[in-house]
């Protein structure tokens, strides 16, 4: 496993597939804010009671605010889960884990179960809505989630190692970093 993305470094070096059909580079958003999120497999409860919450929260953001998702998953599976619900900002797909690795994105059952006991609501949310984790692999299962945020220059201003599979940056604290908020 490589290194873990440390505040001031460089945002990380990608190029993925989107469910759009685009290849999504963070080069190409230099002079923008980005919210990048690593989160773990397509059909995870926890990912998409996630981007349900900031898709509805997504009017509180500013226009043009460019916010990434990475997921473990071939672009097609990812679309097949994701790509019907109308979600505001990028999603790609990254089917080697290779960008998972490199980036220091760490696995723990431990902490996935931590995660889905100490947040029975989400739990039943996501399992109302339909979500179930069309996975037995408990590799990818055990995926904890990073969220970044990085400034117009393409430097990290906070990394995020996620403690569980529900411990996020708040979306508050993304929406003032959207609208040029400096970083805590």
């Amino acid at each position: 496993m490589g290194a873990r993305i440390q505040v001031g470094q460089h945002a990380p070096q990608i190029s993925l597939p989107s469910i759009d059909g685009r290849q999504i580079s963070l080069d190409q958003f230099k002079g923008q804010r980005i919210i990048f999120t690593f989160f773990r497999f397509a059909s995870c409860p926890f990912c998409n009671i996630r981007i349900d919450r900031l898709a509805k929260r997504w009017a509180e953001f500013p226009e043009g605010t460019v916010m990434i998702g990475v997921f473990d998953a071939h672009v097609d599976e990812l679309r097949k889960r994701i790509g019907k619900r109308e979600v505001p900002f990028i999603l790609v797909a990254d089917s080697t884990y290779e960008h998972f690795e490199r980036h220091g994105v760490a696995k723990s059952f431990g902490r996935f179960m931590w995660g889905a006991l100490r947040s029975p609501l989400t739990f039943m949310s996501a399992t109302l809505k339909g979500y179930f984790p069309r996975t037995l692999s408990l590799s990818r299962m055990s995926t904890i989630p990073v969220d970044l945020l990085i400034d117009e220059e393409g430097r990290v201003v906070e990394a995020h190692y996620c403690k569980d599979t529900v411990d996020h940056i708040p979306i508050d604290r993304m929406i003032a970093f959207a609208r040029g908020a400096a970083s805590p």
